[in-house]
């Protein structure tokens, strides 16, 4: 039996916490036991050095991503080598193999009809010369009023459109942008809402997915899954390889989950192996990362996993909770995938 453990990526923005590590220590647990028992296992994970907190923390402190990304990396890599995480491959999404990964599976889904063009309103500052990313913006959640920032409300989990915040501020200067128009590629996810159902109808019959992963898909389902923008107008990621478009970026959420095949796929070619072996419909797949990042795993990977024909799907998914330490919630903060930083 072949076993995938996938452990979420830390965005390379800041320093390691304790809500990391409660987060994705059940992944190694599970490595460990598999591989005890005598399993074939594959456990990857790594350093996200493309996502939009790294190009803030950049503008803040007046120096290129790349420096903060090399920075954090390398503070990651030593922690979990020092904590004694037992990683199979533990890479970083800047990588040369990883952008080849991402922008092949773009192109799948292009050729496969998932992906369309569409005109959309973006927050554009005026001050910075820019459109925001959606993490550049801040605002007023319009559904439960708490200050956020981003395309999913840190407080009631709604996903969002910054366009929709109320007292919207850029995060850099701190103006109010404009909207204005730009074009992008499209996923078409709500031809999948049968497809989704089903998978959440099993992982809750079967109980392999964590109590709250099966709560919080199934709530996305029910308001009904909509199409997403796959790319954006970012200053660091994966170009979008389509002629016209290479100044766009291909978007966080379908580019990190990504990584998991990316991370096997470095493995394989390292190891002199296939990563076959762990990319069929025999692999049982464990998902461990923060509940922060469970729509992302239960809805978005298995979608594009079933657009381009790839398995196996997420068997299981290990989303913990938040940890609470003298009133102050720790989350897997600044995961990739849209993680947060301590509130």
């Amino acid at each position: 039996m072949s076993i995938f453990i996938g452990g979420a990526w830390s965005y390379a923005n800041g320093s390691l916490h304790i809500g990391h590590l409660s987060s994705l220590l059940p992944g190694d647990v599970l490595a460990r036991y598999y591989r005890l028992k005598g399993e074939e296992v594959l456990y990857v994970s790594g350093s996200d050095c493309n996502g939009t907190p790294i190009a803030i923390k950049a503008k803040q402190q007046g120096v290129k991503p790349k420096e903060i990304a090399e920075k954090y990396h390398k503070e990651f890599k030593e922690s979990f080598d020092q904590l004694g995480f037992s990683y199979d491959c533990y890479t970083r999404m800047d990588t040369g193999l990883h952008h080849e990964v991402v922008q092949k599976v773009f192109l799948q889904l292009l050729e496969k009809g998932w992906l369309y063009k569409k005109k959309e309103e973006q927050c554009f500052c005026e001050t910075c010369e820019q459109f925001l990313p959606d993490r550049f913006v801040e605002g007023t959640c319009p559904h439960c009023n708490a200050e956020t920032s981003g395309d999913q409300c840190d407080y009631c989990s709604n996903l969002l459109n910054p366009i929709e915040f109320r007292n919207k501020a850029c995060k850099t200067c701190d103006d109010e942008p404009i909207i204005k128009s730009t074009e992008h590629f499209y996923y078409k996810l709500s031809s999948l809402q049968k497809e989704m159902e089903k998978i959440i109808s099993e992982a809750k019959i079967n109980k392999t997915w964590r109590e709250n992963a099966v709560h919080l898909s199934g709530r996305y389902v029910k308001e009904g899954l909509v199409d997403r923008a796959v790319s954006r107008d970012l200053p660091n990621g994966v170009p979008v390889p389509v002629e016209g478009y290479e100044e766009k970026k291909i978007y966080v959420w379908i580019e990190a989950v990504t990584g998991y095949y990316s991370a096997s796929k470095k493995w394989a070619l390292e190891n002199k192996r296939d990563e076959a072996e762990f990319w069929n419909e025999n692999t049982i797949a464990y998902y461990v990362h923060g509940k922060d990042n469970v729509p992302f795993h239960s809805i978005i990977w298995p979608a594009i996993l079933k657009s381009i024909n790839k398995n196996p799907l997420p068997t299981y998914i290990v989303s913990n909770e938040f940890v609470t330490m003298s009133k102050r919630s720790y989350r897997l903060a600044e995961t990739g995938l849209y993680g947060y930083q301590i509130c």
